[in-house]
């Protein structure tokens, strides 16, 4: 995920919850949630093995034919995919609050502070059984914004793009 962090505004007010533009009414919410996206370690460290392995094989067998220069390939192309496996295994994990609203979930709002999204979940649940309290402002200053890429089996269905709340637009590249 391409990604960026801005601040995004939740607040509750007037039995409307309100995360930047989008607009939940309180009554309308059936339960509020957490949702964590974490990087797969172990099928990062598969791929970079099974990548690693190919290049060597190649390498020595373009190393034996063309010589030094291959060996030299060969030990770029090797450090370009131990920076690609840093870059991956390095991510840190992102939390969303999740809504669900007749029926619907929606992922409102995301962030890299879980304790931001802790503190979304119990002052929306607050807000919930006392909707006569006074309004409440937080601002996510972790919230995470870039494309989502979501994958169904074989093939990619395009990247859906995200502004840190609300939910994602559908759209190719």
């Amino acid at each position: 995920m391409a990604s960026s962090n801005s601040t995004v505004q939740v607040r509750v007010q007037e039995g409307v919850l309100w995360v930047d533009g989008e607009a939940y009414p309180l009554r309308n919410i059936s339960h509020v949630g957490q949702r964590v996206l974490e990087v797969n370690k172990g099928a990062a460290w598969k791929q970079f093995i099974r990548r690693a392995l190919l290049c060597l094989i190649v390498g020595m067998i373009a190393t034996a034919i063309f010589g030094n220069f291959a060996a030299v390939l060969m030990v770029a192309v090797l450090g370009l995919l131990i920076w690609q496996l840093v870059q991956v295994i390095s991510r840190p994990p992102v939390y969303g609050l999740v809504l669900n609203t007749s029926g619907t979930q929606r992922d409102a709002v995301w962030s890299l502070d879980h304790s931001e999204i802790e503190t979304l979940v119990f002052e929306i649940t607050k807000a919930i059984g006392r909707p006569d309290a006074g309004p409440v402002t937080i601002n996510i200053k972790e919230a995470v914004m870039g494309d989502q890429i979501k994958q169904y089996g074989a093939g990619s269905i395009g990247i859906a793009e995200h502004s840190g709340s609300g939910n994602i637009r559908g759209g190719g590249r």
